[in-house]
């Protein structure tokens, strides 16, 4: 069936031959290094309670000479995307209610807002749904939680939001809504559509909390990267000399592995580690300062497995390390994130530091390099400008249409 589809959209698409084959490529790409992070091993066997002794090895791949898996097929999709990609953004419902329309674009929760703005604004919007591609549903869970919507009630405006537009528009009923999506940052937000399975299951989700034993499905579904903005101080980099620190962490024990990374390494000499964040009191700015003077900030999961926490790593230019489990990394089918962050699995915690300090000053240099240049991948602006995260979600979605397109 999907080779069907493959062919029909060949046949009546004006994109060139070579670059369907291209997007096709991509996309079992996106399959195939999504499944490499659900092998078993990937998954933890004991509990995070007892330490394990792991035989270390490298956590840095062998050099590759981009930061992209694929640099000439992002360059080349990128700008078939800028040139031919539309989205109809449905019209109904109250903006009160249903649009992100904020006076602020601020808070953890800042990417759906931005999302929302930025589609509006950009290129990308077509005011034809016979021209369309995909079709947004505009309601923002974030806006409705911010007005103390209960999670119950989110759940029965969503569904009879998504049902009127279904019984009053044809597009839905002609993939079941495989062409369409939703973008939700706020992780009861997520939850807010369980009241349409076939959604889950059929739609494009966009969403900040991509857990893969919470029904994310990596090839269908899109990472959405979690930005707390405005960012404090300038982005850091080309700054090696002043990283001094070996690693850093400050935040709530809001999660099994923050209260296991808190007891184990908070009294170490060489890594920074609090089971608070740092307080306002102590001085101005402390907490950003210190992604400054660090090597490696240590992002593990939350109440999710996101954190806005890596966002800002790479934005202060410290490397990140990833400790969560199931985590389906931002743009992780275009971006190579063993180039810029080191990813661990919850287990590693109890080797944090033997795994840290066994990183070469040179492997490090070459990490700090290659975050710098995907810095501008994880920043929103408004109006949206080129590679920054609107465009880097957006060729996502338009990696993903080319399956679903009749």
């Amino acid at each position: 069936a999907m080779a069907g589809r493959l062919a029909g959209t060949g046949a009546s698409s004006p994109l060139p031959r070579a670059l369907l084959l291209l997007a096709v490529v991509a996309l079992f790409s996106i399959s195939f290094l999504s499944l490499r992070s659900l092998r078993p091993a990937a998954a933890p066997s004991l509990p995070l309670d007892e330490p394990r002794r792991l035989p270390l090895s490298s956590p840095l791949p062998a050099s590759r000479p981009s930061v992209y898996h694929s640099p000439e097929a992002f360059a080349a999709g990128y700008a078939e995307m800028e040139r031919s990609f539309k989205v109809y953004i449905y019209p109904d419902g109250d903006p009160k209610t249903f649009y992100q329309t904020p006076r602020k674009l601020t808070g953890k929760y800042a990417s759906e807002g931005y999302f929302f703005q930025n589609i509006r604004e950009s290129r990308f919007r077509t005011e034809d749904p016979d021209k369309a591609d995909l079709f947004f549903v505009p309601i923002s869970p974030h806006k409705m939680r911010g007005k103390g919507t209960s999670y119950e009630n989110m759940t029965m405006i969503v569904k009879d939001y998504v049902e009127g537009l279904i019984s009053k528009y044809p597009y839905w009923n002609r993939t079941l809504g495989a062409d369409h999506f939703f973008v939700a940052c706020h992780d009861v937000g997520v939850r807010a559509f369980e009241g349409l399975p076939f959604m889950v299951k059929n739609s494009i989700r966009a969403v900040c909390s991509p857990s893969y034993n919470v029904d994310f499905i990596p090839h269908k579904d899109v990472a959405l990267p979690q930005v707390l903005q405005p960012f404090a101080l300038p982005e850091g980099g080309n700054d090696i000399e002043n990283r001094t620190n070996l690693g850093f962490w400050a935040g709530h024990r809001n999660s099994k592995i923050r209260v296991i990374l808190a007891r184990v390494w908070e009294n170490d000499t060489e890594l920074a580690i609090s089971n608070n964040r740092i307080n306002r009191a102590i001085g101005e700015l402390v907490y950003q300062k210190q992604f400054y003077r660090t090597k490696f900030c240590i992002c593990p999961g939350g109440s999710q497995v996101n954190s806005a926490r890596i966002s800002d790593s790479i934005h202060y230019g410290c490397v990140p390390v990833i400790l969560s489990d199931y985590y389906d990394l931002p743009f992780n089918d275009v971006l190579d994130w063993r180039k810029f962050a080191v990813v661990l699995k919850e287990r590693d915690v109890y080797e944090l530091k033997s795994i840290l300090k066994s990183i070469s000053q040179q492997e490090f240099v070459a990490l700090h390099k290659s975050l710098v240049q995907v810095q501008k991948h994880f920043v929103w602006h408004s109006p949206p400008v080129p590679y920054d995260a609107f465009h880097m979600v957006m060729y996502e979605l338009w990696l993903r249409h080319h399956v679903i397109k009749y």
